[in-house]
């Protein structure tokens, strides 16, 4: 069925994806995900140092799940602020055989198991379904306060990391951001101040 509205009510997205690449290769991807409207639910900054509410540690706790459930990433660099996430990400080479065993108590499923590659935008996905999964709980459980439509914008930031000097840029921007925050474009009270 063809789309008849007017243009003003379509919603124009465009892809930030490197077109035909394989987000499932092996490699270092930085990316940002933006807390709806840029509101500032997982903490502040204090003295060039974020302070994480509780909303931000359960957030950071969810991150540092996404290496137990998916089997072929590492987190390296991330830091969480006020209102947005930065975080560098390994997804591992597992096209080798591997030995699946999610609880040690158990016999392994024995070997010639092959592991799925999972892509960037699958780890993301569940990343945000589980922190906006629990963000709701805490609303009606008088933890957290409440949240228009959505806790994360629809879209993130990606980069794929090219190579170890792009990485180590990527990981001083990192760690280096709440130190940067009332410069930072993602702080809205300065972007209203200087446009």
């Amino acid at each position: 069925m063809r789309d008849t509205r007017p243009d003003s009510e379509k919603q124009h997205r465009r892809s930030i994806r490197l077109k035909g690449y394989d987000y499932s290769s092996a490699g270092s991807y930085f990316f940002t995900i933006c807390a709806q409207g840029r509101e500032k639910i997982l903490g502040e900054i204090n003295n060039n140092r974020i302070i994480l509410n509780n909303a931000g540690k359960m957030v950071e706790q969810w991150l540092i799940a996404t290496t137990n459930k998916f089997n072929n990433i590492s987190i390296n660099e991330y830091v969480i602020m006020p209102n947005h996430l930065h975080c560098i990400i390994s997804l591992i080479d597992v096209g080798a055989d591997t030995w699946v065993c999610p609880d040690e108590n158990k016999e392994p499923h024995g070997a010639n198991t092959q592991v799925r590659p999972y892509k960037l935008f699958e780890i993301i996905q569940w990343f945000k379904t589980m922190t906006t999964n629990e963000y709701i709980k805490g609303v009606k459980n008088g933890i957290y306060p409440a949240f228009n439509k959505r806790i994360w914008q629809r879209n993130y930031y990606e980069r794929i990391i090219r190579n170890q000097e792009e990485f180590n840029t990527i990981s001083e921007y990192i760690i280096n951001n709440p130190a940067n925050w009332l410069i930072d474009e993602n702080n809205i009270y300065i972007s209203f101040l200087t446009n």
